[in-house]
């Protein structure tokens, strides 16, 4: 497990054996202090942890005033205090300064394997109320994973920083949104984010599974489980074992199959069709869907019980529309992916962009692709304008009649989507006598990502 975790013993001895017992249930991201105030330093340099074992008695600063000062430096960092005396008092002590718990030595490997989780499942969702209140973008700790999803809107920043935290654990995420807003990408970052990265990801698409093979496919079945069954087959679910099965689609699942993935979610275990023999599996369970799962529920078509069970953390995608800011970025992302190797950089004129800005997206990101590649065909090299786009984006879409004020002439030089993007949001601005409101009415954009925007232009 990546999760930072401070040791604080003045005993090396001690430390030592308390490291290995971490390292052997996974933990290997720790760092030793035999001096509270090595501790000090490294929380007063800006070092984060996400736990600390403080050990009570030490020279120098004691375990009380070192866990005043860490919750005073680093309250986000959980703090377990480490004791040879067995004290009620000293315990709740520790309790109202901030610790989680309170541990008397010699601390088990299994009270260990219980407390740290608790511990660090406690942070996980303190973080993401903080994440919900904070008025600062969230920086990721780990970008790489989540490197495919490019985004430049300010939710979706906190969706995928969300998402990363929730990556951390081992609860359930359900992932909601319209179709092709990027489900199953968020999905995949989840798990490359998560300790299960190097196990598999298995996509199923629960349209597509019927109620007669279910079993099958999930459990799997024994040799002559079924006529014509000559060999042995291993299920989805057994296939996945230590990583992560992502159930898309999961509102279409038949209300008949739905008992059978629950007991599995409940137990982790299951049995092969042709066999009582019970196989236990450890797995991580995404699911996805563009369903409204509440309204199913009330209508009786989703059961209550399996629609808590799968939602244990909660991400919602916007749709395009709602993140305008994201059009030109992924449009530019799109047509650099379309290039030929030996073409110059085309671009998107700010009369075509302006369709695009004010075309509905109903496809969302994979509607914006497809358009993209199909225009770079027919622009053959040259920059993509209107007469590029599909006919019934050009009808729909509504950028108005100031989107003219922003059409380059025919020998213009060619800009970078972005620049476009602002001149054409600065024209409305400006036309519309600098009126917020009104401005991003008409852009179809929320005023605080008008006010954001117009933030980075300098504008108050």
């Amino acid at each position: 497990m990546s999760n930072p975790i401070i040791l604080i013993d003045d005993d090396r001895d001690y430390l030592e054996l308390l490291a290995g017992k971490l390292r052997d249930l996974g933990y290997h991201n720790l760092r030793l202090a035999d001096h509270p105030l090595e501790a000090v330093e490294a929380f007063e340099r800006g070092d984060l942890f996400d736990l600390a074992l403080i050990d009570m008695t030490m020279p120098d600063m004691d375990g009380l005033a070192l866990l005043e000062l860490i919750k005073n430096t680093s309250p986000g960092t959980e703090c377990i205090m480490v004791t040879a005396i067995n004290e009620a008092r000293t315990a709740v002590d520790c309790l109202r300064k901030g610790a989680y718990d309170y541990l008397v030595k010699p601390v088990a490997k299994d009270v260990l394997a219980l407390t740290l989780p608790r511990a660090l499942e406690r942070k996980r969702l303190l973080d993401i109320l903080d994440l919900e209140k904070g008025q600062t973008l969230p920086a990721l700790s780990n970008p790489l994973p989540f490197a495919p999803i490019v985004t430049q809107s300010p939710t979706m920043q906190r969706i995928l920083k969300e998402a990363e935290l929730h990556a951390a654990s081992n609860v359930p995420v359900l992932i909601t949104g319209e179709s092709g807003t990027g489900k199953e990408l968020l999905a995949r970052a989840i798990h490359q984010a998560s300790p299960r990265a190097p196990f598999p990801f298995t996509p199923i698409n629960m349209s597509s599974v019927s109620a007669g093979l279910f079993e099958a496919e999930f459990f799997g079945h024994t040799r002559g489980a079924f006529t014509g069954a000559d060999a042995a087959r291993t299920g989805f679910l057994e296939h996945t074992h230590r990583g992560t099965l992502f159930l898309d689609e999961i509102g279409d699942l038949p209300l008949e199959l739905q008992g059978k993935l629950l007991r599995v979610l409940q137990e982790g275990e299951f049995s092969r069709v042709g066999s009582s023999e019970r196989v236990k599996v450890d797995l991580r369970f995404i699911a996805a869907t563009n369903e409204d799962l509440d309204r199913m529920i009330a209508r009786k078509a989703f059961r209550k019980d399996l629609f808590y069970r799968i939602r244990g953390g909660l991400l919602h995608l916007p749709p395009l529309r709602e993140r305008p800011e994201d059009i030109a970025l992924l449009a530019d992302l799109f047509l650099k992916r379309y290039d030929k190797p030996t073409q110059a950089s085309r671009r998107v004129t700010s009369a075509a962009l302006a369709h695009l800005l004010g075309y509905g997206w109903p496809g969302n990101v994979r509607e914006l692709r497809s358009v993209i590649q199909s225009a770079a065909n027919l622009a053959q090299g040259k920059a993509i304008d209107v007469p590029h786009l599909p006919e019934h984006l050009a009808a729909q879409s509504k950028p108005g009649a100031i989107s003219a004020a922003v059409a380059p002439e025919d020998n213009a030089a060619l800009r970078p989507l972005a620049d476009v993007e602002q001149e054409y949001i600065m024209s409305v601005y400006n036309r519309l006598n600098q009126n917020k409101s009104q401005t991003a009415k008409v852009l179809n954009i929320g005023l605080n990502t008008l006010r954001r925007k117009l933030a980075t232009y300098g504008i108050d």
